[in-house]
C-alpha cells in the first residue's frame, strides 16, 4: 500500500511506504534467511571438502613428477615446500612443480599435512578440515587423499 500526498500547490505526489510495510518485508526476508541459510551453510561446507580433494590431486600429481625427476618423494622434513623450492640436497629438481605457494593451503587457510612414508600408502596428504585439528566431523573432518 503506498500513500500517495497530493501537494495542492504544485499537483505532484509523493509516494513512500509506511513503517508497517517495510517491518512486514523485514519479517519475511528474515524468516526465509532462518530457513535458506543452514541450507546453503550446508552446501558450502561441501564444496570446500570438494575443492580440497581436488587441491590434493593435483599436490599428488606434483609429487609424482618430483619423484620422477629427482628419484624420490620429498622427505617429511623437506615437506611440501620442496615442490616450491629446491632443497639443497637435489640436483635433478626442475621446479616449482606447483605454481604458487596458495596451493599448499587447504580451503580453509590451513597447510595440507605431509608425511613419508604414511600409514595409507608411499605418503600421507590430508587436510585437518576446519578445525586444523585430527579427527572431527561436519567441516571439522579430515580429508585424506587415497
Amino acid at each position: 500500500m503506498k500513500k500517495r500526498n497530493v501537494n495542492s500547490q504544485s499537483g505532484e505526489t509523493d509516494a513512500g511506504f509506511t513503517l508497517l510495510e517495510i517491518l512486514v518485508v523485514l519479517t519475511i526476508v528474515g524468516l526465509l534467511a532462518t530457513l535458506v541459510a543452514p541450507k546453503v551453510t550446508k552446501y558450502l561446507s561441501g564444496a570446500k571438502s570438494s575443492t580440497a580433494s581436488a587441491q590434493m590431486a593435483s599436490i599428488a600429481q606434483a609429487l609424482e613428477l618430483y619423484r620422477l625427476e629427482v628419484g624420490s618423494l620429498p622427505s617429511t622434513e623437506a615437506g611440501l615446500q620442496a615442490l616450491l623450492v629446491r632443497p639443497a640436497n637435489r640436483r635433478r629438481w626442475n621446479g616449482p612443480y606447483l605454481e604458487r605457494p596458495s596451493a599448499l593451503l587447504d580451503p580453509w587457510g590451513n597447510s595440507y599435512q605431509y608425511r613419508v612414508p604414511g600409514e595409507t600408502g608411499e605418503f600421507d596428504l590430508l587436510s585437518l578440515g576446519a578445525d586444523n585439528q585430527l579427527e572431527g566431523s561436519g567441516d571439522d573432518q579430515d580429508i585424506w587423499y587415497r
